[in-house]
Order: C-alpha cells, then sequence, then structure tokens
C-alpha cells in the first residue's frame, strides 16, 4: 500500500453504522489459526534498554530463522558499522543482544530471515525514538529530554467523563495561518506560545483555547506517520497522520529538528506541559487498527503474518478501509496496544485515548486498556469509534462496537445519532437534519440527548441509526455534530442551506452546538468551528493543502458573537451539573420531554431538567429546541423563568430576560429557562 492511502477512508471514519447489522460466524481464519499457539512476551523491555552494564536489545520473532542487529552513527544513508548476530529463546519468542557500553547518540535496526528469505530493515515495532523518517530507531537518554517541572506535571483531575468538554485539532490547522500569530507553525511548539494574537488582536493559541474554556484538546495522530518526508519539509507536505509508521515515537515534522529524535520528544513533552499549566487535558488520536504498509509495515518485517488479520485465503483483512488491520484478539498484539497506551500516559503524561475505527478491536482488549490506564491515573479518558469501515473476521459481538459498549467499562463511543439527527446525514452534503428545518429527526435527537441510554419517553424503534438504548451511562457517550472528517458545520450548512445567508446558517449552528453542549454525556467540537472556520467545502481533506485546511483567526473577529456563544455555552455547561449527570438512572428521574405532536409541530423539542438535577443549584431548567424556520410559540409553566439561553445569546447566570406564560422561540435557536 503507498503511503496515502490509508487515508482514503477518511469519509468513512466517523460513518457510524457500516458493520452495525453485519455478523460472522467464525472466531478467526483458518489461516490466522497458525499464530494461536506463538508464544508471547510481554516484559517492559521491548525492544531497548539501557544500564549500567550498556545497552540490550530484545525481539519479539517467534519463527524468524535468524536475525540481525545493524548499528550505525547515522539516522540515514551509510553502513552499519557493526552487524551482530542475535540468540533466540524458543520459551518466549525473543531474540537478544546486548553491547558493554552505553550506545546514546548511535541507531539501530533489526533484519529477520523468514521462510529462507531475509525481510528489508525495520527499527521494529517498538522504537520509542526514531531519526528522520523513521526508518532507524534512536537510541537516546530520554531523562534528559524532560522540561524543567516535568517530575510534578499532571493533567486536569476529572471525576466524572461527563465533566469533560472536548476539542479536536491538529497541530497544522491550529497555528500554520499567517494569522495566528504564531512563531512555531505547525509544531509541538506552537501551544507552547503565550500571548499570541490575530491581526486584528483577538487571542489565538493557547490563550484562546484557555479563553474559550474547554477542559481537554484531542490532537490528531502525533506518533510518527509514513506520509511526510521529514528531510524535505520546506515541501509543506500536508496529512492528517492516520497512516501510522512508529506507534511510539513523536511525528518528526512536528518538531523543530526531525533528524535529532530527542527534540522530537522533548518538544511534545513541552506542548503537554503547557496545556497542563493551563489546565487543559491532552488527548492523543491513536491508530492501532491498521499500519501504513502491508508487507512492508513493521510489523509485518518483524513477526510476518502475526499482528494482521486476514482471510481463509491468506489475503489481507480490511475492515479499515485502508488495505489492512490488526489482530488485537491475538495476545502479542492486544499486549503491544495495551503497553504502548500505557508507555504515552508514563512517558508523556498523556491524559486521554481517542482510538480510530475502535471495532476493529475485541472488547476485551479495549476493556484491558481501559483498566490498565486508570492503574495510572484514574482521570484517563479512553473514546472511539464504534463503528469499522469494512467486514472483519472478527465476529460482531467481539467487536469495540457502539452497540456492544456497555460491555466495555470506562469506555465511550461517538453519538452518530445525535450527529445525523442535528444537522443531517454525513454523507449526503445537502441533506439536512433537526437545525436546518427537516422534520422526522425528533425521536433520534431524543436519542442524543438522553445519551443512548434507556429513557421511559424515549421511542427506539424511530431512531434513525439506532434501534435500542446501548449505552449503559451516559458517560459512555460522546456528543458531536462535526470533526476532521466529512464537511466541517460551516461547510456542511453551506451545502444543505444554499439559499439562506451565512448569518442564518451561524444561527443553526449555534442551535446545532447547544444541543450537543446541553444533552447528557460528553461534548466534542471541532477547532475553529466556534469563529465559523470552514475547509472550503472540501470534506477529505487529509492531504489538501494549508491553504484549506488552515484555520483563519481573523474570523474571530468578524465573527466574534459565534465565539461568545460557544464560550457561553461552555460555561453554562461547567457551571450547570444537570447536563452533566452521570447515570442512566439519574436522567430517566430528572430529564422529562414535553409531549410534542412532532406531526402537527415538527422541529420542536421541549424538556425539563426538574428538582436541582445532578446537585445543580437551579431547581427547574426548561430546555426548548426550535429547529424550524418560522418562530414557535411554547406555554411555560406557571411562573417566573429566567433565561440563560435566548435569541442566539447565552448568559451563564440567566440574565437575559424575565419570561413567563406564552414565549416565542426566535427560527433555529434554543430558549432555556431556569426558576
Amino acid at each position: 500500500m503507498n503511503k496515502t492511502m490509508t487515508l482514503l477512508s477518511a469519509a468513512l471514519l466517523m460513518a457510524g453504522t457500516v458493520t452495525s447489522c453485519q455478523k460472522t460466524t467464525s472466531t478467526r481464519s483458518v489461516y490466522d489459526r497458525q499464530f494461536e499457539n506463538y508464544p508471547t512476551y510481554n516484559g517492559d523491555d521491548l525492544e531497548l534498554s539501557v544500564d549500567s552494564t550498556g545497552t540490550h536489545f530484545r525481539m519479539w520473532s517467534p519463527k524468524a530463522e535468524e536475525v540481525t542487529l545493524n548499528l550505525y552513527d547515522t539516522e540515514l544513508n551509510g553502513d552499519p558499522y557493526k552487524t551482530i548476530n542475535m540468540t533466540f529463546n524458543p520459551e518466549n519468542g525473543i531474540w537478544t543482544a546486548s553491547e558493554p557500553t552505553q550506545l546514546y547518540g548511535k541507531y539501530y535496526t533489526f533484519k529477520v530471515k523468514h521462510d529462507g528469505k531475509w525481510l528489508a530493515e525495520t527499527p521494529g515495532v517498538w522504537a520509542k525514538a526514531v531519526g528522520a523518517n523513521g526508518k532507524r530507531a534512536a537510541i537516546i537518554d530520554f531523562a534528559n529530554t524532560n522540561p524543567e517541572g516535568w517530575a510534578s506535571d499532571k493533567g486536569p483531575q476529572v471525576d466524572n467523563f461527563t465533566d469533560v468538554i472536548i476539542y479536536e485539532m491538529h497541530h497544522r490547522d491550529f497555528s500554520m495561518s499567517p494569522t495566528s500569530g504564531i512563531a512555531n507553525k505547525g509544531k509541538f511548539l506552537a501551544l507552547t506560545e503565550n500571548g499570541t494574537v490575530s491581526p486584528e488582536g483577538e487571542k489565538t493559541g493557547i490563550d484562546h483555547l484557555k479563553e474559550l474554556g474547554v477542559t481537554h484538546v484531542h490532537i490528531l495522530p502525533s506518533y510518527d506517520y509514513n506520509s511526510v518526508d521529514e528531510t524535505n519539509l520546506q515541501a509543506n507536505t500536508y496529512n492528517w497522520g492516520y497512516d501510522p509508521q512508529n506507534y511510539n515515537a513523536p511525528e518528526g515534522s512536528y518538531s523543530t529538528n526531525p533528524s535529532d529524535p530527542a527534540t522530537r520528544v522533548k518538544e511534545m513533552k513541552e506542548m503537554v506541559k503547557a496545556l497542563h499549566d493551563a489546565g487543559i487535558g491532552v488527548i492523543m488520536d491513536v491508530v492501532y487498527n491498521h499500519t501504513a504498509e502491508n508487507d512492508g509495515s513493521n510489523f509485518e518485517l518483524t513477526a510476518p503474518g502475526y499482528y494482521h488479520r486476514h482471510w481463509d485465503d491468506g489475503s489481507y483483512s480490511d475492515a479499515s478501509g485502508c488495505g489492512n488491520e490488526t489482530a488485537s484478539d491475538l495476545q502479542q498484539m492486544r499486549d503491544y496496544i495495551i503497553n504502548s497506551v500505557k508507555y504515552w500516559a508514563d512517558e508523556y503524561h498523556i491524559d486521554g485515548f481517542r482510538f480510530d475505527l475502535m471495532a476493529i478491536h475485541d472488547t476485551e482488549t479495549m476493556n484491558q486498556v481501559a483498566a490498565e490506564l486508570k492503574k495510572i491515573n484514574p482521570s484517563i479518558f479512553v473514546y472511539g469509534e464504534g463503528w469499522t469501515a469494512g467486514d472483519s473476521p472478527l465476529p460482531a459481538e467481539q467487536r469495540a462496537l457502539k452497540e456492544n459498549v456497555a460491555n466495555m467499562e470506562g469506555i465511550a463511543v461517538f453519538s452518530d445519532d445525535i450527529r445525523d439527527a442535528v444537522k443531517g446525514h454525513y454523507s449526503n452534503a445537502e441533506d439536512r437534519g433537526f437545525a436546518t428545518g427537516k422534520p422526522g429527526n425528533e425521536e433520534t435527537v431524543k436519542i442524543g440527548i438522553v445519551a443512548s441510554t434507556a429513557h421511559p419517553q424515549v421511542d427506539y424503534s424511530k431512531g434513525n441509526n439506532s434501534k435500542f438504548p446501548y449505552a449503559a451511562s451516559p458517560q459512555m457517550i460522546v456528543n458531536y455534530v462535526s470533526c476532521h472528517d466529512d464537511l466541517t458545520l460551516t461547510d456542511k450548512l453551506r451545502k444543505s442551506m444554499p439559499d439562506a445567508t451565512d448569518e442564518e446558517r451561524m444561527s443553526a449552528a449555534k442551535l446545532a452546538q447547544t444541543i450537543v453542549f446541553t444533552s447528557q454525556g460528553t461534548p466534542f467540537m471541532f477547532a475553529g468551528e466556534e469563529i465559523f472556520r470552514d475547509k472550503k467545502g472540501v470534506h477529505n481533506s487529509y492531504q489538501s493543502p494549508d491553504s484549506i485546511n488552515a484555520i483563519d483567526w481573523s474570523l474571530k473577529a468578524a465573527n466574534r458573537d459565534q465565539m461568545d456563544y460557544y464560550k457561553g455555552l461552555i460555561a453554562l455547561r461547567k457551571a450547570h451539573p444537570a447536563f452533566r449527570m452521570t447515570t442512566a438512572d439519574q436522567i430517566a428521574k430528572h430529564l422529562v420531554f414535553d409531549e410534542i405532536d412532532s406531526e402537527k409541530t415538527p422541529n420542536l423539542i421541549s424538556y425539563t431538567l426538574k428538582d436541582n438535577a445532578n446537585g445543580d443549584s437551579w431547581k427547574e431548567i426548561k430546555v426548548i429546541f426550535n429547529g424550524s424556520d418560522q418562530a414557535q410559540s411554547v406555554e411555560l409553566p406557571q411562573g417566573i423563568w429566567q433565561a440563560a439561553v435566548k435569541d442566539g445569546k447565552v448568559d451563564p447566570e440567566a440574565g437575559l430576560a424575565n419570561l413567563s406564560g406564552t414565549v416565542s422561540v426566535a427560527p433555529r435557536s434554543a430558549l432555556i429557562v431556569k426558576r
């Protein structure tokens, strides 16, 4: 597979329902059964350790006939200065070699002989530091990569995952525009710069994140990926990074010096620490479900056949839509995923992991991932896409599908229910949703409001995507209307509302995000949409240039009202735990929908959060969503109500207006009142 093919499935990454109804009866293909009895090894010394006695190498390849270790002075080019024949232990499948000195500053590769043929060199699967383009692993002293104060660094404490507010961003998108005012454009260090402003004087960078109020940033893949030539950064090649090469080393193009293996490590840590110092957690987007290449991947060059799934005929299975899929249900691969996330949590203080196409993995692996990470830090948040991009030999009942999330303790999944119902279907640019005036989505929006939990007033038989309450808790659901995949919300609204003005589209965007930020579960937003960012109508922009992907920070001044609304929504959610309930029982008890005949009054939803829900200081909160293009009249219960959200404005203290009796809810807007 070529370098960019892994991203051709980007339009499928948030698809939602590709494999929901598929069933597979076999537990493992005939071809893959040969790997079931391979000896495994789970030591923390794979594949390199350095101590007072020297430098030690360990590589797992139980069926290799010979393995050599090549030592280099340089990251690229040139012959090895030494080649060592490694020694095999058949009990655990490990090949070992040692040198009596600490080889800091040197590089290494392995070469495996399999079925009588020498395979290409590989840095192995456990390289934690690499040179430019990741072809050779580097030997560095990680203690020298720690920023000042690293020993006491930690992210925000999270008591309940419904308290998390996620902001998804790409390094280049966030800082590349000349309007960002950021010096280290497209780099880890961009998020360490304070005091950056747009040409109009608006805050950008990390100061913007603090102003907005999000609790966590979700950063698109930051491990070493395959598609950017790190020796030719002036080419300005863009990629999202869903083409994994070295899972345990940072991406070189995001560092100021890809040729210095320690620099990328240190600068990523500096980024994490700067965000932590700002009170913001860091979530890594991880892509353990497939590799950038098939036969040429480090997995295949290390232990041919083992790490990937296959069909009975030996061909690669492809639930990723990228040419292959990994075999999490085989013990060594399962251990690899678990140990890899533990490494990122330990070494880089990462606060959460978003699993790309998580349903390619089995539920047992994901349960172990969550359990092991909780031992390191109970605040670590794990969530992912509860679907695949194609069929798999892994039986559906074993897949980490959204429908199986109730069987995964400590794991959350994205809600495609709320996404498609609110804005219109992701795959049809012209399709409208509840917030843009299309009737018939009311019940599916309600499914999103109650975080896909069982509720006596929600009829799942009318759901567009889901037909049963699959979440056992709101902490298992991440709500969103847009992300890096597909059209931005701005572009979606321009496509689906072609005759509207941008002001009218912004009203629809406000309504859509009000639904997300007041629904039960965890809210998730795409970077820049708070200032009405677009990508010029390009939906699958994984390799589009910065002119398409970069956020134009001048939009912040132009669309300041939009920014203030998002900021207000976040403050409202933070201030009021009624929007952040933690159990399904709480939701069923405290959230009551008003009876509205959607046939007669489409695109109107009204509900009450009652009895100081989840310990809220507000005794009763009335939430009304009007997705139609006409004002709607609603009768408030008797008494005086104070408005917190009205006519496209937010006041978390509910000081916008006093209301009673019959009130008018503006087109494409929310009204939230309390008493």
